[in-house]
């Protein structure tokens, strides 16, 4: 029965490591856009994906709503690859660690407050599977969450894909 204690303080232990890791990972993340610490944000969101998920959304909206593009002055959509195509360079150039820190640490000129971002709460988290763990962010003003995910790869948690809400990704799409 001694011998059983340590084995199981092991487990436990690893096992309340495992669950918080995610955790500590979206405070760090929340710290470092806080801070303005890019190195931090690069090491803790795989970019790539991030932004391969946002032109997936946006082109998504574009092409279920075509009254947008037109709306916008802009041509209608010819099609996936087209409407992919243009928002493309748009968003690789917006979705960055850098613009992240520079869209929350600097207020719009027609607003001489701190921008919302740094006010963002955490609706709900939870593990959709043991390398899965999915976030809901409240921000002020918005009336759509901010939904992230997180994958767990080769031992470190990194956010793999974000929903923004409808009213931001059409702010994109109109640029």
């Amino acid at each position: 029965m001694r011998v059983r204690w340590p084995i199981l303080a092991a487990l436990l232990a690893v096992g309340a490591g495992y669950v918080a890791y995610p955790y500590v990972t979206l405070f760090r993340l929340g710290e470092a856009i806080r801070h303005g610490d890019a190195a931090t944000l690069q090491s803790l969101v795989d970019w790539p994906a991030v932004r391969e998920g946002i032109k997936e959304d946006v082109c998504d909206l574009v092409l279920d709503h075509p009254q947008l593009a037109a709306a916008g002055g802009g041509l209608p959509p010819f099609g996936s690859s087209f409407v992919r195509g243009i928002a493309a360079s748009s968003i690789d150039r917006a979705v960055t660690p850098e613009a992240l820190v520079a869209a929350v640490t600097t207020p719009p000129p027609s607003h001489p407050t701190p921008p919302n971002g740094a006010d963002v709460h955490v609706a709900w988290a939870f593990f959709e599977d043991p390398t899965v763990f999915s976030v809901s962010l409240i921000a002020p003003g918005q009336a759509d969450p901010i939904r992230l995910q997180l994958e767990l790869r080769h031992g470190q948690w990194r956010v793999h894909r974000v929903w923004l809400p409808a009213d931001l990704l059409q702010a994109n799409a109109r640029t």
